[in-house]
């Protein structure tokens, strides 16, 4: 994983995610309570009153880690997943209907940080769950997956970044979505369809406007022919079929997706989405990655994430390399997803 972009200077976007839930008793839970920048990070969300911060991990850990990052866990909730009083309530809760884990397999998994912060969010006693700086991607995918499970509709995992592009045309700040850059290798069509749907709902949490969904090619709608053209246009045909009332469309080639003056030459009929696209879905890891790496780097834009989407509940994935600016950011970004409570 790649760490998120470390500027300084907060986008207006990011800033709204920030006061957005700012003040609204929102909880998040950080199983990764051994490392000095989660403390941190706990501190100034705290703090900030972004959230209510839950630390996960044995208390010698989380009180060396406290003195490492000279941080005072005063009004900090912290808590040994295996001494939780609700540990049991929570591996009743996880084999329910899974007659393939026996009840010792699924506290022994339950009791590990992780997977306590998956089932803690999944049975309403957190909002969110950052995770990350210290376990492997598979291992926060695995946990979100076991214990939250996917969202409706949705059999695919998958991650987004929030691309803010400085100058675009003109546009200071310029918001994308860019999915998916850094989980799925290789999607076939139907996860591809997953891939955007997932993102169209990311993007009406963070964007402020609707998402228009470009799925993205060599091709612009049958401009050139091959197999990885025909899957976008089949996963294009199959989300479509699942939400008909999302403005979507493909394949683009990406000038043809966000340059208006480029639609208008290229993309024949017409199209809600062709030069307005404000998310982008690629059609393989690797076009994602590269893509998002040089607009990082050649645009100067600021990339925040990877974020994953898909989850029934908000999970967040941290980069190994997170500053405690990333995990904070982070936290804001993903409790923004989180739906108005009664």
């Amino acid at each position: 994983m790649a760490p998120a972009d470390q500027r300084d200077t907060s986008s207006n976007i990011v800033q709204s995610c920030i006061e957005k839930v700012t003040g609204r008793g929102l909880s998040v839970v950080l199983p990764e309570g051994r490392d000095p920048r989660i403390l941190q990070a706990a501190r100034q969300i705290k703090e900030a009153q972004i959230a209510e911060p839950i630390v996960l991990g044995k208390s010698e850990k989380i009180e060396a880690a406290a003195a490492e990052a000279n941080v005072s866990l005063a009004d900090i909730q912290t808590l040994d997943p295996k001494e939780s009083p609700k540990l049991d309530a929570y591996v009743a809760e996880y084999v329910k209907g899974r007659d393939d884990i026996a009840p010792g397999v699924a506290r022994r998994m339950v009791a590990k940080p992780p997977f306590h912060g998956g089932m803690m969010v999944a049975c309403g006693d957190a909002d969110a769950m950052v995770a990350g700086a210290v376990s492997a991607t598979a291992t926060v995918i695995q946990a979100g997956t076991l214990t939250i499970g996917l969202a409706e509709g949705i059999e695919t995992v998958s991650s987004y970044f929030l691309m803010i592009i400085p100058d675009f045309l003109g546009e200071t700040d310029k918001p994308f979505i860019y999915a998916d850059c850094a989980v799925n290798i290789d999607p076939d069509a139907a996860q591809l369809a997953d891939i955007a749907l997932a993102s169209a709902q990311s993007a009406r949490g963070l964007l402020g406007a609707e998402p228009r969904i470009a799925l993205l090619s060599y091709s612009t709608r049958g401009s050139a022919a091959g197999p990885s053209a025909e899957k976008v246009v089949q996963a294009l045909e199959i989300a479509r079929s699942r939400a008909p009332e999302l403005a979507i469309d493909g394949e683009f080639q990406a000038d043809s997706a966000i340059v208006p003056r480029v639609a208008a030459k290229k993309v024949r009929g017409e199209s809600t989405v062709a030069g307005t696209a404000n998310v982008l879905v690629f059609p393989d890891l690797d076009a994602g990655n590269i893509a998002y790496k040089l607009t990082q780097y050649m645009a100067g834009a600021q990339a925040i994430g990877p974020l994953l989407q898909g989850f029934a509940k908000p999970v967040a994935d941290l980069s190994r390399g997170a500053s405690v600016s990333d995990i904070v950011t982070t936290t804001a970004i993903t409790l923004a997803q989180v739906q108005e409570k009664n």
